[in-house]
């Protein structure tokens, strides 16, 4: 089944319509650090966070090749009865979620006490992540031929 340039265009407003808000959620999480700053932080003990921090960069750096393989599995081995517009939405939403998670963790790391420079590494890897995982035009077709 194909489907024209024009209906590839209109489907996939929608998807970046997911990707901004994703984005939009990671650009509060930043204002409320910095409006709120003094207010929300902790201050846990230097080792713990280390630890914790380590911890999170891990979890970050193995969530990119998962992103990969859940998309996978959400776009090509769950046909159901769902549309491949559907599944395409579907698959944005979880990815961009996931990959706003990575954002999060530096989030919390700030709350704990950590520096500015934790939430920015940890936002950086989230928009990274939203960026690699960005709606294709390519990919949503290939979703019609199968």
């Amino acid at each position: 089944m194909a489907i024209s340039e024009q209906q590839v265009q209109t489907d996939l407003v929608t998807a970046g319509i997911i990707r901004a808000a994703s984005l939009m959620g990671l650009m509060t999480l930043l204002v409320i650090c910095h409006i709120y700053a003094d207010k929300i932080q902790i201050g846990l003990d230097e080792q713990l966070r280390i630890t914790i921090r380590t911890t999170l960069y891990v979890v970050a750096i193995l969530t990119f090749p998962m992103l990969k393989f859940v998309r996978h599995v959400m776009l090509r081995l769950q046909k159901n009865d769902k549309t491949p517009k559907s599944r395409y939405l579907l698959a944005i939403t979880v990815t961009m979620l996931i990959a706003e998670s990575i954002g999060l963790f530096g989030f919390v790391m700030y709350i704990l006490g950590d520096s500015y420079n934790t939430l920015y590494i940890f936002t950086m890897l989230s928009a990274l992540a939203m960026f690699l995982h960005k709606p294709d035009k390519e990919e949503y077709k290939e979703l019609f031929r199968s």
